[in-house]
Order: C-alpha cells, then sequence, then structure tokens
C-alpha cells in the first residue's frame, strides 16, 4: 500500500476535485524526466534549477574530459528529483497557501479519495468535546506552611 498526503485548497472549499493526493515515494517518471515533470507539476524554479543544474555538471564534465563523470553527476540530480520531487511539490503547495488534512494508507489515489471522504464524514458525525471543568481558584485549599520532608528550607524554621 501507498501513503498519499491530503492536501487542501486555502478556503478549505467543498469541491469535489478541490483536494490533491499526493503519493509518497519515489517517482520513477521524476527520475527519468526530472526537469519535465516538474515543469508539469508547476515548480518552475526547481524545473529551471534542474535543467541549468544538469547542464552545467554536462558541460562542465566534457570540459574536463570526464564524460562519465558529468553523466553520473547528472544522474544524481535525477535521482535526488525522484526522491524528493514529491515533497518539493508539498512544500510548493504549502508557500501557496495548502493545508494538509491528513495522511491516508491506500492502493491508489481512487482508493484514496475514497478513504478520505469516508474519515472526513467521521470526523463530522463525532459529537463536539466536553468542556473542560477547572476549579475556581478562590476554593482552593490555602499553601500549608510547616514541617517538610527533603531539602527544602521553610523561612522562620530552624
Amino acid at each position: 500500500m501507498a501513503i498519499y498526503v491530503v492536501m487542501e485548497p486555502p478556503g478549505r472549499t467543498e469541491a469535489a476535485d478541490a483536494t490533491i493526493f499526493v503519493r509518497d515515494g519515489f517517482s520513477w517518471l521524476a527520475f527519468l524526466v526530472a526537469p519535465l515533470w516538474l515543469a508539469w507539476h508547476r515548480l518552475w524554479i526547481e524545473a529551471a534549477l534542474a535543467f541549468v543544474a544538469m547542464g552545467l555538471i554536462s558541460v562542465l564534465g566534457q570540459w574536463l574530459g570526464l564524460d562519465w563523470a558529468g553523466s553520473a553527476l547528472s544522474l544524481l540530480v535525477s535521482l535526488y528529483i525522484g526522491l524528493e520531487g514529491q515533497g518539493l511539490r508539498l512544500a510548493a503547495l504549502r508557500r501557496r497557501g495548502w493545508h494538509e488534512w491528513g495522511v491516508i494508507e491506500a492502493d491508489n489515489p481512487d482508493e484514496a479519495d475514497i478513504r478520505q471522504t469516508l474519515d472526513a464524514e467521521a470526523l463530522a458525525d463525532e459529537p463536539a468535546p466536553l468542556p473542560r471543568i477547572v476549579p475556581e481558584a478562590s476554593l482552593a485549599r490555602p499553601a500549608q506552611i510547616g514541617l517538610t520532608l527533603g531539602l527544602s528550607h521553610t523561612p522562620g524554621k530552624a
């Protein structure tokens, strides 16, 4: 089973399509085509940085005569995007004002949607918590002055 982070838009609209389910874990598509995957998810700055980093690493590797090192380092950038791409996506949603509803464990996004809907209905049906009863301070016992056990010192006593 996969873990999905449920993100709700700012303003908490009740539209069914407003909720986004972001799968937590490695993304093969992000690994294979990192800058395009980032651009597809509207992570423009991250996509530009990944594109520039991969290009500079490849050019630097060719300029130094280490073609294999440039390719390996570009592969590391792709691996990073594959591992952390979903986290970058969640961070971008939080910057845009989205908030996290919770985490759902499901096999696919459709099942995650069903589970989230059922959990939201169950939370809505729960009764409100009882108010906390706090005793009134004027009814409290006065502080006791006298013999104490331990290493504490009572002023006025020898």
